[in-house]
């Protein structure tokens, strides 16, 4: 970027306190009012959604005791965030540990392994089954020989429902009730796992292959977080992808939450290669924000620190494996790739997250810097832009709608880089012209409750490395 924060010069009010302390003196913890203040001028300054809040007008306090006495009036920094949100606002995040939040957003979790997804019974009871997504592989979920396609109900011998699934889900360790769905009925088979959580740095790179079919070079991967940690794998997928003469590529992002700006920008670049120095996306900022800030973003030829040069495969077609929980960075892509090339995604709905974020920390200017106020932890991760693709296409607050609805059977998820498994096996179809025997049974449609990834404080974030 060729501007950075470092270069910013905070003129947001001159009613703000000063609380930051040299590191020489004894550190003191911060009061709720003093990281509260931080919250404000964060916000005040960069948040996306700042007119729809008037407490965050620059002219909102007459007097600096007016200011503070509207600080004092929050028990908390989280009741204060949540007041100054906007009610669009469903996903800045504010975290009291700003360690654990560097570490989700380099993919360390506490995890057992099992990658679920959390559905209502068809009957209307409110009560909840659970299915198996993925494992990760070397997890304590792989050591117990679980497996995609696992069906549970019960965790610690309850039934998990609408109400307490957050709770039974939450301990470090817990034992699983397996079941069977046929898609009508769930079926307890008496059989039970424990699973126990470990600090965990997931792979975002899940499955990648070449499939020969009849003679045709299908690239398949399975990407399942823009992690900017694992970039030069994800080059590296694709140089294999060259080797072995990939002429079509199917991208699953079923799972994929989202994750880095600048990697949504190397996938990109490496689908095409076409189109360096183009635009993928424009920003949108807040008013004040907008003349000095955004800036496009571009496809680009190579890692933007200099480093290694992207294996692009110059395709004019990408195939995209989609549901409802495909977000942010994912929808990015999908987004932003659509007027150059032709996008076929195949799946359901995706969430409707095109804003992005930055880790925005309590110092002068926001970053992680030496004059970073050492009395409290607090960070946070506040919708700074919006993002637009070449031909001004944002506001898909339903999500991007797939050109092929198929969603998930529960009770025939396939094996992920299977060609028989349902969703790769459309696309496969959709690439040769020749259908894949034995898929697309109907089944009834059933509500989606949670996720396992629902618990990450990353969870449908979008970051941008300004």
């Amino acid at each position: 970027m060729k501007k950075t924060l470092f270069l910013l010069l905070l003129t947001v009010s001159t009613l703000l306190v000063s609380c930051f302390k040299d590191n020489d003196d004894s550190i003191q913890p911060a009061s709720a009012v003093e990281i509260q203040e931080f919250i404000w001028r964060g916000l005040n300054f960069f948040y996306l959604y700042k007119a729809d809040t008037p407490e965050l007008a620059d002219d909102a306090f007459a007097t600096n005791g007016e200011f503070i006495a509207f600080l004092s009036t929050f028990s908390s920094p989280e009741s204060f965030f949540d007041f100054l949100k906007s009610p669009q606002d469903r996903f800045s995040l504010l975290v009291s540990d700003f360690t654990e939040l560097e570490n989700a957003l380099a993919g360390i979790t506490i995890n057992n392994g099992m990658e679920f997804g959390l559905i209502f019974y068809p009957d209307n009871s409110g009560n909840v089954f659970g299915y198996v997504r993925y494992i990760l592989p070397n997890s304590d979920a792989e050591s117990k020989g679980l497996q995609r396609g696992i069906i549970f109900n019960t965790i610690d011998g309850q039934q998990i429902n609408e109400d307490n699934f957050s709770g039974l889900l939450s301990p470090d360790t817990y034992t699983i009730g397996l079941a069977t769905f046929d898609g009508q009925n769930i079926t307890p088979t008496g059989e039970s796992v424990e699973l126990t959580k470990s600090e965990f740095m997931e792979d975002p790179i899940h499955v990648s292959s070449t499939l020969d079919i009849n003679g045709q070079k299908i690239g398949y991967l399975m990407y399942n977080a823009f992690t900017n940690e694992f970039d030069s794998q994800l080059n590296s997928v694709f140089a294999q992808f060259l080797t072995d003469g990939v002429t079509d590529l199917v991208i699953d992002l079923r799972y994929n939450g989202g994750g880095s700006v600048r990697t949504a920008i190397y996938l990109a670049s490496m689908i095409t290669g076409q189109f360096t120095g183009q635009t993928f996306f424009t920003e949108q900022w807040n008013a004040d924000r907008q003349a000095e800030f955004a800036e496009d973003g571009v496809f680009v030829s190579s890692f933007v620190n200099g480093g290694e040069a992207i294996n692009s495969l110059n395709l004019t077609t990408v195939y995209v494996l989609t549901t409802s929980k495909t977000a942010s960075a994912s929808e990015l892509v999908i987004n932003g790739l659509a007027p150059y090339i032709n996008v076929v995604q195949i799946g359901d709905n995706t969430t409707g997250k095109y804003q992005a974020s930055f880790l925005m920390y309590d110092s002068p200017n926001f970053q992680k810097s030496t004059e970073l106020n050492p009395n409290h932890t607090y960070a946070m991760l506040p919708l700074v832009f919006q993002t637009a693709n070449a031909d001004g296409f944002t506001d898909f607050e339903d999500g991007l709608i797939p050109d092929i609805d198929q969603i998930e059977d529960y009770s025939n998820l396939g094996i992920l880089g299977d060609p028989a498994e349902p969703l790769l096996a459309t696309a496969i179809q959709e690439i040769t012209g020749v259908p894949v025997p034995g898929t697309r049974i109907p089944f009834i449609s059933l509500e989606t409750l949670s996720e396992s990834k629902a618990n990450s404080l990353t969870y449908q974030v979008m970051v941008s490395e300004k």
